[in-house]
């Protein structure tokens, strides 16, 4: 019993020393990273140069996006730019809870109306996403240089 009371206390200091040496700042920075780069890369994917959208890219949005309400090539428009725009202030850590929140509302959107048999990779978006929203961009983003909660 005393040998199982001294590991459970030199785990307990480890898990102690380590939350205040990273605290959430790595983890908000890795999330942050890597959200961003899916939905960034999948922007890219979508125009030429800058940000001159592909003619495949509203064929894709007339036919296998196809949103309710929206017409496709709003929808191009607006789901491109937001990859874009989203993923790099994610990557600075800038209006991070907005961004995240932002990319969450359309992961919702294309796990209910694009791909509903992808749950489970849209699953692991939300989970980082969520963490995002609900602690911010940690300490490594120009949120909590600029004092912005």
């Amino acid at each position: 019993m005393h040998t199982l009371c001294a590991l459970r206390r030199h785990c307990n200091q480890l898990a102690d020393g380590l939350q205040r040496l990273l605290g959430d700042s790595l983890l908000c920075f890795v999330a942050r990273l890597g959200i961003a780069s899916i939905f960034f890369l999948s922007g890219r994917t979508k125009v030429e140069g800058w940000l001159t959208l592909t003619p495949s890219t509203f064929e894709l949005f007339q036919s296998e996006y196809a949103l309710p309400l929206l017409s496709p090539t709003l929808a191009a428009y607006l789901a491109t730019y937001a990859e874009h725009l989203f993923s790099i202030l994610l990557i600075l850590g800038l209006c991070t809870r907005l961004s995240a929140a932002a990319l969450l509302g359309m992961t919702l959107v294309i796990e209910i109306f694009v791909y509903p048999d992808a749950w489970s990779t849209h699953l692991s978006w939300a989970g980082l996403l969520l963490l995002l929203i609900a602690r911010g961009g940690g300490r490594w983003s120009l949120d909590h240089l600029m004092g912005i909660r």
